[in-house]
């Protein structure tokens, strides 16, 4: 999923230097999902719908009670080969559930493809339900027995990443029972308020002005050079969302009881540690990023703020002005074409390699770039499994933005590709790393176009509109971790009302934004359609820690004579096999120092200075 902020998470990013001249976007690409399935009636998928049922019993059968003896038997055991199996498994589940999911995201308003994917997602559980055991019971196996068994089996030597990663759960996994329950019952818990979001929000409409609007063009609008236009649709978003505040209250409080219930009984102290923990990062470390973010407020967003009222005349911004375009800002079309040479040129300077993979996507129909009805919005590179390759989902418009946009989704493809070859069970990256890739590729697209700009006009509108980016990255993704603590915290007392949940929003809003936004009435629902705080609490603050751990990498990068790019791609082959401390150490890097958050920071200070010294 994009980085963008995730407020406006459908808002592409920008991007300056490019030509300017009219570009129709007749004939933008759409995905080719064949290569994992011909259609939902296909032959092939029934068969391994079938086949993934008989052989998620079979497995059970084969394996459940018998882990711990067979880890006692060392080199004549076969736990490889069991994990061979179960990644086998896993692989052919995640064919078939990206199917079902990418094909559902390209028109999420169609009965046919919302039932097909609720069957599908049913059927896997149901599956799923037969292998939970697994890594359950292989958990309960002595300390002792799995070192030796890891030593002496090969094949199970292999997934050692794995099977050592798997035993930081075990504090917190529950009787074998209580999972099973958990795990079938999220079908019509926590996944089905999941789809009534999204359902919801993708049939709401918006009336901006003569015209009626899905979610994706009228959040674009808030880009318009025109101020009034900017009101309306501001004025559209919160006229709709209240009329469906209801709906979204109850979502809310819904999910956040149930995992208030899961982390009960799990044992997780802090309500943001099993996100921590899925992340295998430590709460310490996202609390020096937080706290150092925080106090970089006045520095950076209301600093940046305040200048940039100034450029547009104003003594204060109205919230529907922070993403206005500024007077320096291009405005014309920019063709798909143009989008896709600026990117791959930007990702061959740096590295042949990184272009000629991320060619790939436009050449074998990897990418879904048109708006359309029903489509889910924002932007999306979704990895599948590792027998097959990753998809990309954009919503182009042609906006200057959206080819920051590609080249962010571009960088996951890539990310993803490189990792594939870990296998299904190691291929997943953590998601305080798995926006590095992304968030370097949009820095090296930046980078190579702000090389190339002479002119001091242009270079001012790219520095500004990077800076834009950089805060949306960083400071309004802890802020948005920040309403989440906050409401999280308060659910735990009973029920809040939308009121209460608007307030938990618009203090936090006052406090990143900083007095130079002016938050005017309808602001306190927009809380209501941002897709991370249903379906991945606490994801946000990753964005931040990728945004800053990038700006210490990209320095690593132009300080080194030679060598980074190897250690780079060695880091995205890792995938998940390596803790973020052994990735980051060959640059040299410490993400547990608090001083490291502030190199990350003081980038997008130095910006913000080199602005204000063009204004000097």
């Amino acid at each position: 999923m994009s980085s963008l902020d995730t407020e406006l998470f459908s808002l592409p990013r920008p991007v300056y230097g490019l030509s300017q001249g009219s570009a129709a976007l007749d004939g933008l690409p759409e995905w080719n999902l064949a290569d994992l399935y011909s259609g939902m009636s296909a032959p092939e998928l029934k068969r391994d719908l079938e086949r993934v049922s008989k052989d998620a019993i079979a497995f059970e059968q084969q394996w459940k009670g018998k882990l711990a003896a067979q880890a006692e038997k060392g080199a004549a055991g076969s736990l490889g080969t069991a994990v061979r199996d179960y990644e086998a498994l896993e692989d052919l589940m995640g064919r078939i559930g990206s199917y079902a999911g990418l094909l559902y995201a390209g028109d999420t308003s169609d009965p046919a493809r919302a039932k097909f994917y609720g069957d599908v997602q049913e059927k896997l559980t149901d599956a799923s339900a037969h292998m939970l055991f697994f890594t359950l019971e292989l958990n309960l196996v002595d300390d002792a027995a799995i070192a030796r068994a890891l030593d002496a089996d090969p094949i199970f030597g292999h997934y050692r990443p794995w099977v050592l990663d798997l035993r930081q759960d075990k504090p917190f996994q529950l009787e074998d029972r209580i999972e099973q329950l958990f795990h079938e019952k999220s079908i019509t818990g926590r996944g089905a308020w999941n789809r009534l979001f999204d359902e919801t929000m993708t049939s709401l409409r918006f009336q901006v002005g003569d015209e009626t609007l899905a979610l994706e063009p009228t959040l674009n609008k808030l880009q318009d050079p025109d101020g009034a236009v900017r009101k309306q649709a501001a004025d559209a978003l919160a006229t709709t969302f209240r009329e469906n505040l209801r709906t979204f209250t109850l979502i809310t409080n819904t999910l956040a009881k149930d995992k208030e219930i899961s982390d009960r009984w799990r044992g997780f102290e802090d309500i943001a540690d099993s996100r921590h923990l899925a992340n295998r990062v430590e709460r310490e470390v996202v609390d020096a990023l937080a706290t150092a973010v925080r106090n970089a407020y006045p520095r950076l967003s209301h600093r940046y703020y305040a200048m940039k009222a100034k450029w547009l005349g104003m003594e204060q911004m109205n919230h529907w002005d922070r993403n206005a375009p500024l007077p320096e800002t291009p405005q014309s079309v920019i063709g798909w074409e143009e989008a896709r040479n600026t990117v791959l040129s930007a990702y061959h300077l740096f590295d042949p390699r990184m272009a000629e993979i991320a060619r790939g996507f436009f050449d074998k129909g990897w990418i879904d770039a048109p708006v359309r009805q029903g489509k889910a919005p924002g932007a999306f590179a979704h990895p599948t499994v590792p027998s097959a390759h990753p998809y990309v989902l954009l919503n182009y418009m042609g906006k200057p933005r959206d080819v920051m946009t590609l080249a962010h989704e571009l960088g996951h493809g890539v990310h993803q590709v490189l990792a594939a070859r870990q296998g299904a069970l190691m291929a997943s990256t953590p998601l305080t790393l798995a926006e590095t890739a992304s968030v370097f590729g949009e820095m090296l697209t930046f980078r190579s176009l702000l090389d190339q700009t002479r002119d001091r006009r242009e270079r001012k509108a790219m520095l500004a509109q990077k800076v834009e980016d950089m805060i949306n990255t960083v400071v309004r993704q802890i802020a948005f971790y920040e309403f989440e603590r906050k409401l999280h915290t308060e659910r735990r007392q009973g029920e809040l009302t939308s009121d209460r949940v608007g307030e938990l929003w618009l203090e936090v809003q006052a406090e990143s934004l900083g007095p130079a936004i002016g938050i005017r009435e309808g602001y306190e629902t927009f809380w209501a359609y941002i897709p991370h705080f249903i379906h991945s609490p606490f994801y946000v603050y990753a964005y931040a820690f990728g945004d800053c751990l990038v700006n210490s990498l990209y320095a690593v990068y132009q300080n080194a004579e030679s060598g980074f790019q190897e250690k780079y791609f060695e880091m995205l082959k890792a995938g998940g096999t390596k803790h973020h401390s052994e990735l980051l150490a060959p640059f040299g890097l410490d993400a547990s120092d608090p001083a490291f958050w502030d190199k990350g920071l003081s980038v997008i200070e130095g910006m913000i200075d080199e602005l204000a010294a063009m204004d000097g």
